[in-house]
């Protein structure tokens, strides 16, 4: 049995992953999908302050309160920024590390140092709509159709503060041996050259034939691809 841990991105919840999360606990694995403070269901909770710290305790709170070791820590988009700053805080309880169409940090880096001009241009314009809070990009709408994977409320916001504090690493995260890059290639392929980079690291690679949001377009076959960490 293994244990993974699954981490969204922006503007989204921990609901995005259940189809996956079933089949993966139907082969007996304990499977955690939290959702980050602010967002999700948790968008009671949304306030200015909340910042990247915010999100990676979130998730190293997950791997404290449940006692986790041997950990399949898989992080989606924004999420790739989470769990590099957990990875580092729960190095000894990482089995693998797994990027989803992901953000691949280095140390000291924002999501606003990786993201590109087009990012910040959003960032900033959206500030006019509400400060401190940004609404999602269009790229990862869905559409309103029920019979498509669900849509990101167009009221949703992500907490600015998360997207420009950099990821702090201790170093003890290069003992996490286990790494695998899983590019979407379906849809814009924006995150292109963090594959490409985790390709020179000499990380683990795959590839789905989906869109940004893979664990709704394909979660029988993303389900498939992280059962191959099983046995790593």
């Amino acid at each position: 049995m293994a244990t993974f841990v699954l981490v969204h991105g922006s503007w989204i919840g921990g609901w995005c992953w259940s189809k996956m999360a079933r089949i993966l606990r139907a082969s007996g694995h304990d499977v955690f999908a939290p959702t980050l403070t602010g967002l999700g269901e948790r968008t009671h909770l949304l306030h200015g302050g909340i910042d990247l710290s915010t999100h990676i305790k979130d998730i190293t709170n997950v791997f404290a309160y449940e006692r986790l070791n041997d950990v399949i820590l898989v992080g989606h988009s924004y999420g790739g920024m989470v769990v590099t700053g957990v990875s580092s805080e729960c190095a000894e309880q990482i089995k693998s590390l797994v990027y989803l169409d992901a953000f691949v940090p280095d140390n000291n880096q924002s999501h606003w140092d990786i993201g590109g001009e087009s990012a910040h241009d959003f960032f900033i314009n959206g500030q006019r709509d509400m400060p401190g809070r940004i609404v999602s990009m269009d790229f990862i709408r869905q559409g309103a159709d029920p019979d498509k994977p669900r849509s990101i409320r167009a009221q949703d916001r992500q907490p600015l503060l998360t997207l420009i504090e950099p990821v702090k690493l201790s170093g003890a995260e290069k003992s996490i041996k286990r790494r695998r890059y899983i590019l979407a290639t379906g849809g814009q392929q924006n995150f292109k050259h963090f594959y490409d980079k985790a390709k020179g690291l000499g990380w683990e690679l795959g590839e789905i034939k989906t869109g940004h949001l893979a664990m709704l377009e394909d979660p029988e076959g993303l389900a498939k691809m992280l059962l191959e960490e099983v046995g790593r």
